[in-house]
């Protein structure tokens, strides 16, 4: 049975990081990151292009799945709210898959230390901190296993995730 990981979390908190970690772990594994799926420029959030993401990552993500070669497919997305993970499932062909989802929380003083790095680096801007930090607790409402990443590296937060996985 092939297996299905979500990672889930705010901006900021390392969703990729942690993937990218895990993909190591597991064997025949590909990793989707949802924000390659609409990397565009001028970045413009509207119904259409939220619907074409959801287009997108779905295809990717049911060929994935029905490819033989891989066993482990590892997604990451920011889904702030249970709905998003909803819908994304639902236009999934799941026969002969199992589903993990996880969401990785912290501290509002860990996400703005790692958000204010990032912004140091040129990687984020200035206005990411007043869009992240609130959408915190949304997490704690989801139906998703929490990894509390507040004080642990990527790599230990994916061994966490494939000790769980492994079960």
């Amino acid at each position: 049975m092939k297996n299905l990981i979500i990672i889930n979390g705010t901006m900021g908190v390392g969703k990729t990081a942690v993937s990218k970690e895990l993909q190591k772990l597991l064997p025949d594994c590909v990793f989707l990151d949802g924000d390659w799926c609409w990397d565009m420029s001028p970045f413009i959030v509207n119904h259409e292009t939220k619907e074409m993401v959801l287009d997108n990552i779905s295809y990717l993500l049911n060929n994935f799945i029905s490819c033989s070669v891989f066993e482990n497919i590892v997604f990451c997305w920011v889904m702030h709210e249970q709905s998003i993970i909803d819908n994304v499932l639902s236009r999934l062909k799941l026969t002969d898959c199992k589903v993990h989802k996880f969401s990785l929380v912290c501290s509002e003083e860990a996400l703005i230390s790692r958000l204010k790095n990032d912004i140091a680096a040129k990687i984020r801007s200035e206005d990411i901190i007043e869009r992240s930090v609130p959408r915190l607790k949304n997490y704690d409402k989801m139906d998703t296993v929490k990894i509390d990443v507040s004080h642990i590296s990527a790599k230990d937060a994916a061994e966490i995730i494939f000790r769980h996985i492994m079960q």
